[in-house]
Order: C-alpha cells, then structure tokens, then sequence
C-alpha cells in the first residue's frame, strides 16, 4: 500500500512538472509573438512618419519646378533696344526690353489706361520678363523691329496665384435687367429686380462675427487692470455697438472694406469691384473697362465674389482680374521651371535658381574628396597593417574614434582659427568648404576602412605571405584590393555626410548671398544646405516652395549617393 501511494505521489508530481513546463514554454510563445508584434508597430510608426515628412516635402517643393509665364506678341522697337540703329551687342545688351514685355501686355487692356492701374498691370510682370529677349536679340540681331512670339516670366506673387495660393472664385448669372451709369472710372449700376439682396446677407454675416470677436477682445482688455488696455477695450466694445447698430438696421445700403469678400460684376465685357452695395444696386469702381454703357439683360451679366479678402492675400482685386482675363484669353502657360536648376540665387524668388549652390556643392564636395579619401586610407592602412602596438597607437586609435563625434561646428571653428584668420585663404570658397569637410569627414573614413580590411581573412594574407610576398605586398595586391568595396562604401556615406552638412560652412562664412556662379576652386560660393538655410529665413512667401524644391533636390542627391554605395557593395562583395 505504502509503495502504491509513494508512486501515485510520484505520478502527480511529474504531471504536475510537465504541466509547468508546458505553460513556460506557452509563456515563452506568447512572449515572442509580443515582441515581434511591438517591432512591427515600431516599423510601421517609423514609416508613417517617414512618410507624412516625406509627403510633406514633396508637396510643397513640387510648385517650385512649375512655373506660369505670359506668351505674348511683342513689337521690338528699335527705340527701346537700339535707339542708335549700329546693331552693337554691348547697346543690344543694354536696352529696356522690360519696356517691350510691358507694351505688349498693356496691349492686351487697351481701355486700362490710369496711372495707377498700369502699375499694377505692369507689376504682373518680373524684373526679368525681358531676359529671354535679350538673350534672343543678341544673339540674333535682325529681331529689331520685327514683331514675335516670347514668353514672358511672370512676378511671384501672380505665379502663386494661378498655382492656387490665391482665392477661391464664386460666380452666379444676374436675374434682372441691370443699367451702369458709365464704362469706366466711378459706376453706378442699378438692377430692375433685388439682385443683391443675397449680398446684403453676406454683409450682415460678416458683420455679425466682426461685432462677436470685438466683444470678445473688449472683455479681455477691459479685465486688465491697466488704464489704457481698458481704454482700447472701451473703443473696442463701442466698435462692436456700431457694428451691431448697422446689423439691426433695415437693409439699405452698406459699405464693403479689404476685410470682406471683394464683390464684382462682370457686365458688358467689364468688370465692376462694388464699393457699396444695396439691395438692387451697385457702386464701385471699373477694374476692366465695360465695352458699353448699354443694358446688360438676365443671365448677361454675372455676379462675382473673390472669398479670400483682399487683406489676406498677395493679389490684389485688380491683378486678379488682370490674371483671369489673361487665363480666359490663353495667355498664360505653365511649364517645367528650368530656372530653377540653371539660374543663380536671387532677391527675387521666380528668378531664383540653385545652380550656384549646386555648383559650389560639388567643387566643395571634390576638395573633400580628394584630400580625405587618399589620407584616410594611408592612414588606416598604416594604424590596420603596419603601426606598432604600443600606447601611443592606441591613444590615436581613441582620439579618432572620438573625432567621429565631435559636434560639426567645433570643425568649422577649427577652419576659421586655422584656414582663415592664420592662412588667409580666401572666405566662403570650396578650396576651404572642402579642406573643412574633410577634417569632418576623415575619421569616418579612416574607421570604415579599417572595418573593411579587418572583413577580409586573414587566410589570404598568410597565403600571400606563404608564397613569399613581402607584408607590403599582401597588404596592397591582396588585402586593399579586396577591401576596396566596404572603403568606397564608407567614403560614399561620408560623403553624404558632408553633403548634408551646413553648421561648419557657416563659420568659414558660406553664407554670403552669392549671385554668380562659382567657376573655380577660389571662387566666391554657398552649397546647397547653406542656400536652403538662406531662402528658409526670407519672407516671402514663394521661396518656402523654393526651400522644399531645394530641399528636394538635396534628398535626391543623398539618395543617389547611398544608392551607390549599396550598389558597390552588392557588386564587389565577396562571400567568403
């Protein structure tokens, strides 16, 4: 009996172990189903960022590589471009083909003919509307006087928008018979039915969140214990009474200011911006001439709103209509922005290019190269192959190891002290760009290179050896040779690196607006990290499209530099 009972005890007990060791190892399953759930969500979360920054830039550089230009007839007058009649390219090269690029489109608006409005019509135009022509006339100097086809660069500001930075357009036919007072100047146009009643509502809407937000602010103000924010709180709170006031009252005649949506008739081949508006009447001012003075009858003429108010947008009413009447004539053509690849860096940002700094980018880049690849890899051969094992080695294995992480800008603190103010090479050129680059980029490379030298067997340089090579021919005909893809791949990174650097080049004074093209090594020059730094501070608002282009850019050429070296890597590897 004692022995039934110690062996059923037994039973129990190893029942009791395997079930154990089954729920440890259903514990240890689910443990790593977690973990390899936890590193697909770090994967996915990493790609969705990735892609929203990715998604981003793209989006906003894409507008930089389209641009809208005006396709014209111009008359090249010999007044304007030659006034001598000698056909000398130095007098070609001189004359005022602005003032032919702005004849031709004056041409389009023949009834524009106020002062003021020929200035905003001549704004539509770039200060380098006429460049393309000169270049043309010059080079072919029996254009004077004839009459061509060009294309003419418009301004930024109307290239943004007809790119969609402008305003949404809403348009409605009129249901009355309307009659203007004139065709131009100060018109009065009179509906024979309450066309504008819709308006007058828009007004009062307008009106009502204009008194709502002073109400608010007045509050604010007028809880401050300070006696002349309590006084701008009373101003404020008697603005929103006047408002109110005007709210409340029998819908008569109203005024409209830059703060509301700009409303305009389009009648008669004219167009009217409304400075007041009743329910069956309009008074404003002619934008475009009217053709006639003649009645204008249902579904003749249109009522037109600009949402956007003319506060809150770069283009005015004016030019708006000007660009509408132009698109509507198929003036306006867009197209691949080539300037922006082949033109230098301008104030103006339609005429702003990054050739400069990709030109500079590259003479830096070839510096770098040349003075970090050679020394980087002597060096690694040396400290890999040949340098005695002693404190001395190691204390220069640790410093460049170090060196590897040093923040940039100390390097380009180095360069200032050494390059410029004690040998006086000359500022923000690629000759120092690129010495300062490599000092950055040389403890990468000495450290890849002898990462790929350490890769290769050691059995092949004792077969060398074997055979009765010496160890400097091991090194150089066996071991190098087979350690040259990982050395080319490491460069290649470094490289990149240098390509993305800016903090450095800031020092040495790379920052400099530079408008010509770097022609050599002692030029004046930027890179192009530096000139998407420059463009990111300006205003205006068409060079934050001219940062994500350049920005653009810069990523492709940094893949294309890491897709390289995966590619010399797959090449030339070997599988030992």
């Amino acid at each position: 009996m004692t022995d039934i009972l110690a062996s059923g005890s037994h039973l129990d007990a190893a029942r009791l172990s395997g079930d154990a060791t089954r729920a440890k190892i259903r514990a240890r399953y689910r443990s790593e189903v977690r973990f390899k759930a936890y590193g697909v969500v770090a994967i996915l979360v990493t790609g969705l960022f990735l892609s929203v920054l990715m998604i981003s830039i793209f989006a906003n550089g894409l507008p930089a590589f389209w641009q809208h230009s005006l396709n014209l007839e111009l008359s090249v007058a010999a007044e304007d471009v030659d006034p001598t009649g000698k056909r000398d390219p130095a007098e070609l090269r001189s004359g005022d083909y602005f003032a032919v690029a702005r004849k031709a489109l004056e041409a389009q608006f023949p009834g524009v003919e106020g002062r003021t409005e020929l200035k905003k019509l001549s704004q539509l135009l770039s200060t380098g509307a006429g460049d393309e022509l000169r270049r043309r006339v010059v080079s072919d100097p029996s254009l004077v006087g004839q009459t061509l086809q060009a294309t003419l660069l418009l301004d930024d500001n109307a290239d943004l928008y007809l790119k969609g930075a402008g305003t949404r357009i809403a348009s409605r036919a009129g249901h009355g018979i309307v009659t203007p007072s004139a065709a131009s100047g100060e018109v009065r146009i009179l509906s024979t039915s309450n066309d504008f009643a819709r308006e007058i509502t828009a007004v009062k809407a307008t009106l009502t969140d204009r008194a709502t937000t002073l109400r608010v602010e007045a509050g604010r103000l007028e809880r401050a214990n300070v006696p002349e924010t309590k006084q701008k709180g009373q101003q404020a709170r008697e603005e929103a009474a006047a408002l109110q006031a005007r709210i409340d009252g029998i819908a008569g005649i109203e005024q409209l200011d830059d703060r509301m949506p700009s409303l305009l008739i389009a009648i008669n081949g004219g167009l009217v911006k409304a400075e007041s508006v009743g329910p069956a009447e309009i008074i404003g001012t002619t934008l475009l001439p009217l053709t006639s003075t003649g009645d204008a009858k249902s579904g003749d003429w249109r009522i037109v709103s600009y949402i956007t108010p003319e506060s809150n947008r770069k283009a005015t009413d004016i030019e708006v209509a000007f660009l509408e009447r132009l698109k509507a004539n198929g003036k306006i053509e867009g197209g691949f922005n080539w300037l922006f690849l082949t033109g230098g860096d301008s104030r103006e940002p339609e005429l702003a290019g990054i050739r400069g700094a990709l030109i500079g980018s590259l003479l830096t880049l070839l510096v770098t190269l040349i003075l970090c690849l050679p020394i980087g890899v002597m060096a690694a051969v040396y400290l890999e192959e040949f340098a005695p094992r002693n404190k001395l080695t190691d204390i220069i294995e640790v410093n460049i190891n170090n060196l590897a992480a040093v923040p940039s800008i100390v390097f380009g603190l180095l360069g200032l002290a050494v390059f410029l103010n004690s040998l006086n090479l000359p500022r923000s050129a690629p000759l120092v760009g690129g010495l300062v680059l490599a000092l950055l980029v040389l403890p990468t490379i000495i450290i890849a290179a002898r990462a790929a030298m350490k890769a290769v067997p050691p059995s092949i340089k004792e077969a060398a050896l074997g055979v009765g090579a010496s160890h400097q021919q091991a090194v150089f005909h066996h071991v190098l040779p087979l350690a040259m893809p990982g050395i080319m791949t490491g460069t290649i990174i470094g490289m990149a690196h240098a390509l993305g650097e800016t903090a450095p080049l800031l020092m040495i004074g790379m920052v400099a607006f530079i408008v010509d093209v770097p022609q050599g090594l002692t030029d004046s020059a930027t890179v192009l990290p530096v000139q998407i730094y420059l463009w990111s501070d300006l205003p205006e608002p068409a060079f934050q499209a001219k940062t994500a282009g350049a920005i653009v850019v810069l990523l492709l050429f940094l893949f294309l530099m890491n897709g390289l070296a995966i590619w010399l890597r797959k090449r030339f590897e070997r599988r030992w």
